[in-house]
């Protein structure tokens, strides 16, 4: 995927860059003085010079992440949402400068932002996936550097798994998404353009006719069961209900107990019950049931 600003969108960034660019750097002690005034009293012009000042944070965080196609505005756009989390989250007294802290939220917001849409495929959903598919394209061009052609073999893929603690198949996987962009389902395959690849795209559900007899079918052997029961009586009935027709099999001796006759004479009429059945249901194919 890959996204390319316009002119007037390009002058814009730079326009917007040099800009940023230009505020002065804070002081230690005004730095402490601001972000104090903003947590404490809510100061939003405290706040907005906090934040112009470090927005040079933003852009050359930014400028990192330009090689995965998405636009310069909106990695941009991203970080000032992370630096506004940072300065939201800061606290002066723990005596740390303002800069360090916000690096971390302006990247993993530029981050979360370049994994939600690098790919309509979701990628990196945990953290060491996330680290795989940010320092793979670097570990690959360091090795690759190192030998006269192109590409990872079995090694070089156990060595960045042990790195980075992902599993081989993972790099492999990883590797693979690297490498190709997402592709239209509708696009044409060969010259003629008669066919599109979803036609190539095999569906393992049942069709709609299958599906149809199927319930269909299910709904006759319901009422033929019902049909069957019936000939039954009260006790025959309650006891294959809850020995053959219940989520919990209730055993001999609990049923005997509830019913209030012997473990014996329950499993007496419980095959007499299934002679009963058996013999209701052999016109319709009784082993369809049992």
């Amino acid at each position: 995927m890959s996204h390319i600003d316009d002119y007037e969108t390009q002058k814009a960034n730079l326009s917007y860059i040099r800009q940023a660019m230009d505020e002065p750097m804070l002081e230690k002690d005004h730095e402490l003085d601001l972000a104090t005034r903003w947590r404490e009293q809510g100061d939003e012009a405290a706040l907005h010079e906090l934040v112009k000042s470090y927005t040079r944070l933003v852009i050359a965080m930014a400028s990192r992440f330009r090689n995965y196609g998405l636009p310069t505005g909106d990695l941009i756009q991203e970080g000032n949402i992370g630096l506004m989390q940072a300065a939201n989250r800061f606290e002066p007294e723990r005596g740390v400068r303002f800069s360090t802290y916000a690096q971390w939220w302006i990247r993993a917001a530029i981050q979360d932002y370049v994994l939600r849409n690098w790919s309509i495929v979701r990628t990196g959903t945990t953290a060491a996936q996330k680290s795989l598919f940010f320092n793979l394209r670097r570990l690959r061009a360091r090795i690759e550097g190192k030998k006269e052609k192109e590409g990872l073999n079995d090694d070089d893929r156990q060595k960045i798994a042990k790195k980075l603690k992902v599993k081989t198949t993972e790099v492999q996987d990883m590797e693979a998404r690297l490498s190709g962009g997402d592709q239209s389902l509708n696009a044409q395959i060969g010259e003629d353009g008669a066919d599109e690849w979803q036609s190539l795209l095999s569906d393992d559900r049942p069709n709609p006719e299958d599906v149809v007899i199927g319930m269909k079918d299910a709904q006759t052997r319901s009422q033929w069961l019902r049909e069957a029961l019936g000939t039954l009586d009260d006790r025959e009935r309650r006891i294959i209900r809850k020995r053959h027709l219940s989520g919990n099999v209730v055993t001999l001796e609990d049923l005997g107990t509830e019913m209030g006759i012997s473990k014996e004479r329950v499993r007496q009429l419980e095959a007499r019950a299934m002679d009963k059945l058996k013999t209701s249901l052999s016109p319709h194919g009784a082993a369809a049931f049992f």
